[in-house]
């Protein structure tokens, strides 16, 4: 079993920029896959990025490719996602997750969760 921590969540005017970070604590195995979901209020959750175990293949979401990076360091079992350029829309709970095995970018095929962190983008 493998716990996740999502931290770095708040409130921030648009256009400004949040690191979210995932902290994987418990027992944790190697070549783990991870990703970042969001949902906002009234809506189904959805995919924003995911990264592979080495860090050599990630993911994004159109709605935030080009302005949110996905990052890990494994020294430290910790998951980020750079958050740039933020925008209203950019408003939800983000989720971090993990699964064992290859990336994916659906969360049906996450097993491990986080509880999320609130970020709020002001207009």
């Amino acid at each position: 079993q493998v716990q996740l921590v999502e931290s770095g969540g708040g409130l921030v005017q648009a256009g400004g920029s949040l690191r979210l970070s995932c902290a994987a604590s418990g027992r944790t195995y190697s070549s783990y896959a991870m990703g970042w979901f969001r949902q906002a209020p009234g809506k189904e959750r959805e995919f924003v990025a995911a990264i592979s175990w080495s860090g050599a293949r990630t993911y994004y979401a159109d709605s935030v490719k080009g302005r949110f990076i996905i990052f890990r360091d494994n020294t430290k079992n910790t998951m980020y996602l750079q958050m740039n350029s933020l925008r209203p829309e950019d408003t939800a709970v983000y989720y971090c997750a993990g699964r064992q095995g290859t990336v994916e970018t659906t969360s049906t095929q996450y097993n491990y969760w986080g509880q999320g962190t609130q970020v709020t983008v002001s207009s």
